[in-house]
């Protein structure tokens, strides 16, 4: 029973570490073509990349949390003191823009 334990603590370990990577503004597949990921309004060098040569060929977008609130989990929950009641909600949702861009 002890090795199904660590088991899934192992697992759920590397869910999280998975799961929580930060996204990579700009990822090179090879020299002939680039995917640039914009989320949540960030400035992106998009027109520069035009402006060298390069073209769209695909876009797409997804919708992304873009910041996380705490808040109650009722009426009479006291933040400050009561840790147990918090609960984490999404604060803005915003748009993740996928570019990919070929010579």
């Amino acid at each position: 029973m002890k090795a199904h334990k660590r088991f899934t603590y192992i697992f759920i370990i590397f869910f999280f570490i998975g799961g929580c990577k930060p996204p990579e503004n700009e990822v090179t597949d090879n020299e002939n073509s680039i995917e640039i990921i914009v989320s949540c309004g960030e400035d992106s060098n998009l027109e520069s990349y035009i402006s060298e040569g390069w073209t769209i060929k695909q876009e797409y977008s997804e919708e992304k949390v873009c910041s996380w609130k705490t808040v109650a989990a009722s009426k009479d929950c006291n933040l400050e003191k009561d840790k147990g009641c918090k609960i984490v909600k999404p604060d803005k949702i915003g748009e993740e823009k996928f570019y990919l861009l070929e010579k």
